[in-house]
């Protein structure tokens, strides 16, 4: 046990639909100053681009704006971005437009799930005077490939010419590509209520769109290939094609929230997601917080990491809510008083 007075960075992402980032952080912060009041707690709230991107960035940049788009299956949704006067940046986030929170996914949702409210939005930020739009990717309902937001912002014919001097950044921090094995109806549309047959629909859907983005790139580097193209269902592909370039959400979001002054002196880390996979292992929130010499502790929905992986991944400790509630549905159902208490008995073992 450290008896000594810590400065404790409370860093986690969001959980899924339960707790966003910043509840999150709050939520761990009480319940281990309950245990350790003498230690100085840090919260800075962190996201990789999905669910929490813009409630994330709110409290660090910009003005909260709000605008009603079309959502995932044509309902009217209302969705927040964030304006940068300043440096005339618009911040958007897909899961506001078509969050998979937004539908009940069956393999017909994943189907006609649409991204024409991010081109809404993009619209809205570009008609504010944006010369920069840094849209988060993640989280979505939609496997298009961003069809539906090129509709929006005018087609296939007319769209390119919209972004001339627009510097385009799609947030993400997932590597996978628009088409393939590892692409976005593979391996993202099965947690969007697709079937094994919708899977194959989808991919096929994606490889004739892929030959549009393709024309649209003007680009000799085949858009379906590259890392990045897969996020928010093959969003991130349609904002290659239109110009954009892909930077990982985690480090936008640390860089404007001041992580890395607070990490300066920091003696633990405390973060946390809904689900600690191989997937957090490819550039996510927590692996970005760990390799600084400083110990990483993860309070999570689940683990899914054996202990030589999380060792491996520079994860000192990493606490289960799920075990700890006692089932998903308890930790789902009180997900703040469960991580609470969780962060509360970790710290007195701590």
């Amino acid at each position: 046990m450290h008896r000594d007075p810590l400065s404790v960075v409370v860093a986690p992402d969001s959980f899924g639909d339960t707790l966003t980032a910043a509840q999150a952080a709050r939520r761990i912060a009480s319940g281990w100053s309950a245990a350790r009041p003498a230690d100085e707690m840090v919260l800075a709230p962190q996201s990789d681009g999905g669910p929490g991107f813009v409630d994330t960035l709110a409290t660090a940049v910009g003005a909260v704006r709000e605008a009603t788009v079309t959502g995932p299956l044509g309902a009217p949704t209302s969705a927040q971005w964030l304006w940068d006067a300043g440096s005339r940046t618009a911040y958007l986030e897909s899961a506001q437009a078509c969050g998979l929170h937004l539908v009940a996914p069956t393999p017909q949702t994943a189907w006609e799930a649409t991204t024409f409210g991010i081109g809404e939005l993009i619209d809205v930020a570009l008609a504010a005077g944006a010369r920069r739009v840094v849209v988060g990717l993640g989280g979505s309902a939609t496997t298009d490939g961003g069809r539906g937001m090129v509709d929006a912002l005018g087609g296939v014919d007319a769209v390119r010419s919209r972004f001339g001097g627009i510097d385009l950044v799609a947030a993400t921090d997932v590597a996978n590509p628009l088409g393939g094995p590892l692409g976005a109806a593979a391996v993202f549309a099965p947690q969007k209520g697709a079937d094994a047959d919708m899977v194959v629909a989808l991919a096929a859907r994606l490889d004739q769109w892929a030959q549009e983005l393709q024309q649209l790139s003007g680009d000799p580097d085949p858009v379906a290939e590259r890392p990045g193209g897969g996020a928010a269902g093959g969003t991130g592909a349609a904002l290659l094609a239109l110009g954009g370039r892909i930077v990982p959400g985690a480090s936008i979001v640390a860089d404007l929230t001041g992580l890395d002054r607070a990490m300066a002196r920091a003696d633990l880390i405390l973060t946390g997601e809904g689900r600690l996979d191989r997937q957090t292992l490819q550039g996510k929130v927590i692996a970005a917080l760990t390799g600084h010499g400083i110990p990483v502790v993860a309070l999570v929905g689940q683990v899914a990491l054996t202990g030589d992986e999380l060792t491996s991944a520079g994860i000192a400790e990493a606490h289960s809510l799920v075990e700890s509630a006692g089932s998903v549905a308890a930790a789902m159902a009180e997900a703040g008083p469960h991580l609470e208490e969780l962060a509360r008995r970790v710290a007195t073992a701590w």
